[in-house]
């Protein structure tokens, strides 16, 4: 019987460990397997494009598959706390847009804070609001909107994607900005809101200039005011509402979140990656084609974001849940 001498004894143990230490070191290398980026509206949406435009070029940046998850339901809700009560490793992210502000003043027995419980990696963009009418409602600037709320209140209604979606905010913002009572009427289905405007059965939405871009090339519908600094100039001609002495700006925005408690290792990773994927000029044009206007703000400056614009819509969402 031959005796293993020290020296190969302790060779041989060496090499047993060996498989164990380079899979310790696979799982400390982020990503090591597939991304799964939740997004809290069904197919379809600018959201659930925007995260399929996003995990096409993670997917190339890390060489790791990064899929997309539609959950969703209850404004939102549904996907947001899967993600937020979930592992906090990276490998599952969100895609919120500006209904996240609004889910905590809409839902006050939750299990998690939709502000606190989440860290922000990347502000994609923002889509501003566009105020949409009919013609058959008679009026053709902002102006004469505004007018015909105030002499005839609470018999405008407008329609949303539902209550506390960021259509819902930004039709509310407006009447608080503009000092009119509309009536909300809320929708399951988006398109169905079209069918309804074209049929008088509603008299205007606030949506971004994606949604009804082709019934406004074509006349359809007026784009009677964009909630921007700056008007509209292509495809279609929409003035700011600021032109019309109206102080009203806001913008449907995008971002990924995580979990608060994520690693400050992995968000950087995450956001270094998406800042990357985020520069592409072709992914940026798809972008502008869908109504959205890049901002690429990441980390500690997407989470003041959010907070501020919690603040600036602090009297409306006391409103939205008094009304609700």
């Amino acid at each position: 019987m031959r005796l293993v001498g020290p020296v190969t004894l302790a060779l041989l143990l060496a090499l047993a460990g060996a498989p164990s230490r380079a899979q310790e070191h696979s799982q400390d290398r982020f990503p090591s397997r597939l991304i799964t980026i939740v997004v809290p509206l069904t197919a379809g949406t600018t959201a659930d494009i925007l995260a399929r435009l996003f995990a096409e070029g993670l997917s190339k940046h890390f060489d790791q598959r990064v899929v997309v998850s539609n959950r969703p339901g209850a404004a939102g809700l549904v996907g947001t706390q899967t993600v937020a009560t979930g592992p906090a490793d990276g490998y599952t992210i969100l895609l919120a847009n500006s209904a996240h502000t609004i889910l905590g003043a809409l839902n006050k027995k939750l299990s998690f804070d939709p502000i606190a419980s989440f860290a922000g990696v990347y502000l994609i963009g923002e889509a501003p609001a566009v105020v949409n009418v009919a013609p058959s409602l008679g009026v053709h600037t902002l102006t004469e909107f505004i007018a015909l709320a105030k002499a005839k209140p609470s018999t405008i209604n407008y329609g949303s994607a539902g209550i506390g979606t960021a259509t819902h905010i930004a039709g509310a913002y407006f009447a608080l900005q503009t000092d009119t009572q509309l009536v909300h009427v809320p929708y399951t289905v988006s398109s169905t809101i079209i069918a309804d405007l074209l049929g008088g059965r509603i008299h205007a939405t606030f949506a971004p200039e994606a949604f009804t871009l082709p019934l406004l090339q074509d006349g359809r519908l007026l784009g009677l005011a964009v909630g921007d600094e700056e008007p509209i100039g292509e495809p279609v001609a929409i003035p700011t509402a600021l032109s019309a002495h109206v102080d009203y700006r806001i913008a449907t925005w995008y971002g990924f979140l995580t979990p608060a408690t994520t690693s400050a290792a992995i968000l950087a990773t995450l956001h270094g990656a998406l800042v990357d994927v985020g520069n592409d000029p072709e992914l940026q044009a798809a972008m502008h084609v869908h109504g959205v206007k890049p901002r690429g703000i990441g980390l500690s400056d997407f989470d003041l974001y959010i907070r501020n614009d919690v603040r600036r819509l602090g009297p409306l969402l006391t409103t939205i849940t008094r009304s609700n």
